[in-house]
């Protein structure tokens, strides 16, 4: 395997299995420093996660990755439609290998809707000690009628032209973008998913964070972290803000990440002394 170019700011690539996935990473290499890996939501990419990773690797003084899966950004595309469990393969297929891929030592995950359930089904899932904390905005464990109403809502703004103007500026085949992501949620199989089993196997702290007013999903998901699980949680709701806190609440989103990373780094530098 070719070994990553880490390049501070410059747009890159990975081949993960003949498929390439579009690239940027921000701040050190992680040789030098930990790294938190975002993944993104059902249509993002790498842009759309706007100046969020420039800002998190200049607070938190970590290195930050972030790629496009298959089928989104100028990442190549992939096989539709989309199997039900997509995210799952997604977090036990393909993650991994994107880890190894640029060198992952250790470091956070930070995943975003769909991106947040990936992270959390690979903590839950796949024995990796190089993961040491887990940063879930937004995320979903299982349908919600109101999710599925606003996934449904978004195919209308989408067969309008809206929409697609708008997603048509950051993916190279918009249409295979909206599609993988709309036709699974909306397919009738997917009403029964649920994956919040996972959560009963983490072990590693989590920060949780969601706006009150999100369209895809109430705080039914958070609740269903703080029921399971284990580990210990920190859980920050937004007021005024939606289904992106990162761009909603930008200033207060990245302050609780940066304050979260701050007390792993103070727990992670303790030094335990034996009698």
């Amino acid at each position: 395997m070719t070994k990553f170019e880490w390049i501070s700011g410059t747009p890159g690539a990975i081949d993960i299995d003949g498929c390439s996935l579009e690239t940027a990473c921000y701040g050190p290499a992680p040789d030098d420093a930990p790294t938190i890996v975002l993944l993104h939501e059902g249509l993002g990419c790498v842009a759309l996660w706007r100046d969020f990773p420039e800002k998190l690797a200049e607070e938190t003084g970590y290195g930050v990755f972030v790629f496009s899966r298959a089928g989104y950004g100028k990442s190549d595309g992939c096989t539709l439609p989309r199997p039900i469990d997509y995210m799952t393969r997604e977090a036990t297929e393909i993650l991994p290998r994107v880890l190894d891929a640029i060198g992952f030592q250790h470091g956070i995950l930070l995943g975003h809707s769909d991106g947040a359930t990936i992270a959390a089904i690979y903590a839950g899932s796949v024995e990796d000690f190089r993961v040491r904390g887990l940063v879930l905005m937004a995320p979903h464990f299982f349908t919600e009628d109101m999710g599925l109403q606003s996934i449904a809502k978004a195919k209308e703004e989408y067969d309008s032209g809206e929409l697609r103007g708008k997603l048509a500026r950051y993916h190279a085949d918009v249409d295979s973008t909206f599609r993988g992501w709309n036709e699974a949620w909306l397919n009738p199989e997917f009403k029964d998913w649920n994956v919040s089993e996972v959560i009963d196997y983490l072990r590693i702290p989590v920060l949780a964070v969601q706006g009150r007013d999100d369209q895809y999903g109430t705080l039914a998901q958070i609740e269903e972290i703080e029921n399971r699980i284990y580990s210990p949680l920190d859980v920050e709701i937004l007021d005024d803000c939606g289904h992106a806190p990162h761009l909603e609440q930008a200033q207060k989103t990245l302050a609780y990440v940066s304050d979260f990373v701050r007390r792993l780094d103070r727990i992670e530098n303790v030094s335990v002394k034996i009698r």
